[in-house]
């Protein structure tokens, strides 16, 4: 999972249901905001600890602690720093103009602060909810089953989700404008659109995360480049080089900020006051926000707090969220994902490669199927090549449902080299064929089950042709078939 940052702040993939449990010894960060501060937006409550999540509004912070629950400071004249009771449970944050949204564990959310125009009326039924942004005026959330749901202020049509309504991982709010992240990693944009914020600039593919300000948008991609489009006055869609190694993206305002997988943050654009000078030492960072003229990160600490690793059930997909606030894994080059069919193992891993070692993160497991009862367990990769586990806990959960006949996931896709293909096939299937096709139609290799084959199945292709020659960097299609039933999908292939 990505960190996913909206037009004033922070916005979390959330989970629907809560798993395993906690232990102690771990540590999480502190906020550090700097910029306007008239307000005291920028003066964090002590005690400044435990935070796992942070966003930003016009004149007023949020942050979400490790037990659940929210802090909020600034201008609170329409309430919008005065979190609802009971103030527990809160997995997700996030900020509107003058209004604040917290995502509960339960999948519903809940909204306070300035409602003249309904942002603040989350439309029944307030359940399901998987994430959740702010906008000027207006509010958005994502369902479990990839749907936007929008309220509030819709005079630039910022509510109308476009046709089809589907297939969306992440949303972003703008001022008068919305952004959606599609699972196939583009990004669908409406609302007010007179400066071109709405304007998806070519190539519209490989995002992984979305951004608004005041009249300009930000993506970032899955190479860790940040693009930006939209009103440039400030130089606020100028990314500075290098543009590389991005992990999150935020923007609000006139200027932009973002996350490098060293955990300094980059600012850019307007600088009236100070919002683009990271207070130093611009290190540590795990989380980045903006407000209007302010901004935020959350550095990490050494601050004993709760150690959690849940595994949530995004029903829908019959996909697995994986969530956890850890500490930073000393002398750790990253973190890999094992599972387990049984809580006693074997543990194989699913992470195509290691992810950012990180204080708190998340992960989706697509791979996961119907029918079948999941156990995870964390390991920190060290430099030696050695893996530890991280923590003695596992998380665990149940996918209902029945397996099906079908293509479950290719991964990771796109695929550099090899790629996992995850199918399941019927009893007593008396004809199958697995294969993979160029764009043409052309076969390009025969993956076929053996004789006797039920049930859940997992091949890995090496990316080479029948001939065994390595095919070339471009768009396939792996084809089921079984018994004259057929099924496709669609991979990318670099090189």
């Amino acid at each position: 999972m990505k960190q996913l940052l909206a037009v004033w702040g922070l916005v979390c993939v959330a989970a629907l249901v809560l798993g395993t449990g906690v232990a102690s010894g771990q540590s999480t960060g502190c906020i550090v905001a700097w910029g306007w501060n008239e307000d005291g937006q920028c003066d964090v409550p002590a005690p400044n600890a435990d935070f796992v999540a942070v966003a930003g509004d016009v004149w007023h912070s949020l942050g979400l602690k490790s037990d659940g629950t929210i802090v909020a400071w600034g201008w609170n004249y329409h309430g919008q720093c005065d979190v609802p009771a009971p103030n527990a449970d809160f997995v997700a944050v996030a900020g509107g103009q003058n209004h604040s949204l917290g995502l509960k564990s339960d999948g519903s959310i809940v909204a306070w602060g300035y409602n003249w125009d309904g942002q603040c009326d989350v439309p029944a039924p307030n359940a399901d909810f998987v994430a959740v942004a702010g906008g000027e005026s207006h509010s958005l959330g994502v369902k479990s089953d990839g749907m936007i749901v929008a309220w509030g202020r819709n005079y630039e049509g910022q509510c109308d989700v476009p046709a089809p309504n589907a297939d969306f991982t992440a949303v972003a709010g703008g001022w008068g404008y919305s952004l959606g992240l599609k699972s196939d990693g583009t990004v669908v944009a409406w609302g007010e659109n007179w400066l071109g914020q709405c304007d998806v600039p070519a190539p519209n593919a490989d995002f992984v995360a979305v951004a608004g300000g005041y009249d300009y948008s930000l993506g970032l991609k899955s190479d860790g480049t940040i693009v930006a489009w939209g009103y440039n006055g400030h130089g606020q869609c100028d990314v500075p080089a290098p543009n590389a190694d991005f992990t999150a993206v935020a923007g609000g305002g006139s200027r932009s900020l973002g996350l490098k997988s060293d955990g300094t943050i980059a600012a850019w654009g307007d600088n009236s006051y100070g919002q683009c000078d990271v207070p130093a030492p611009n290190a540590d960072f795990v989380a980045v926000a903006g407000g209007s003229r302010h901004s935020l990160g959350i550095r990490s600490s050494d601050t004993p707090v709760e150690t959690a690793f849940y595994a949530t059930l995004v029903p829908e997909d019959h996909a697995v969220l994986l969530r956890w606030i850890l500490p930073s894994c000393s002398g750790g080059v990253g973190l890999m994902i094992y599972r387990s069919l049984s809580a006693d193992g074997p543990y194989s891993c699913i992470t195509p490669e290691p992810l950012p070692d990180a204080a708190a993160g998340s992960f989706v497991d697509e791979t996961a199927w119907p029918g079948g009862t999941f156990w995870y367990e964390l390991r920190a990769l060290l430099a030696s090549g050695e893996e530890v586990l991280v923590t003695d806990m596992h998380a665990s959960v149940s996918v209902p449902g029945t397996l099906t006949f079908g293509i479950r996931y290719v991964m990771p896709n796109p695929a550099m080299a090899h790629a996992s293909i995850g199918y399941s096939l019927p009893e007593g299937w008396r004809s199958a064929r697995l294969s993979v096709h160029d764009v043409a139609g052309r076969l390009v290799r025969r993956l076929d089950p053996a004789t006797g084959t039920q049930g859940f199945v997992a091949v890995d292709w090496d990316g080479r042709a029948g001939s065994g020659q390595r095919v070339a960097s471009g768009v396939y299609f792996v084809r089921l078939e079984v018994d004259g039933t057929v099924a496709t999908r669609r991979m990318v292939l670099l090189r």
